[in-house]
């Protein structure tokens, strides 16, 4: 009975699969973790995670994390190896709402970073989380 089920519905079932496989495929390919503010907090609080805000210049003055590096994601092959001694430790990429992120983790994975992480959401679910703010652009 259940062999003549399957014979009977296999495009359904197959299309089941398909859609299924669609579904997760995403997740599996995408470079680093995806972490809501709190979870962020956590990782620059218990793991000494450095931050890097690859906004453009006026995006990052206009308000980004405390102690957050800019480095715009256009700039990313060039100044990546300012990035070199962080390669081992935790990294927290940050952008306006989680796009460019999730490209800047990619790109440095295949530079040879582990440890990455993106602020899913971005800037803007950094202060809807009413975290705290920094403006002006001191650190580069």
């Amino acid at each position: 009975m259940p062999m003549e089920f399957i014979q009977t519905n296999i495009w359904l079932i197959t299309i089941a699969v398909v859609s299924g496989v669609m579904l997760v495929w995403p997740g599996f390919r995408q470079a680093g973790k995806r972490l809501s503010p709190t979870l962020a907090t956590q990782l620059m609080n218990r793991e000494d995670a450095a931050v890097i805000d690859v906004r453009d210049a006026p995006e990052y003055a206009a308000g980004h994390i405390l102690n957050a590096r800019n480095i715009p994601l256009k700039d990313l092959p060039t100044r990546a190896t300012e990035l070199d001694a962080l390669k081992e430790k935790p990294l927290l990429v940050v952008c306006a709402s989680g796009t460019r992120a999730g490209q800047a983790c990619a790109r440095l994975q295949k530079l040879g970073f582990v440890q990455l992480n993106a602020l899913d959401g971005g800037m803007s679910a950094w202060e809807r989380a009413g975290l705290p703010v920094k403006r002006g652009n001191k650190k580069k």
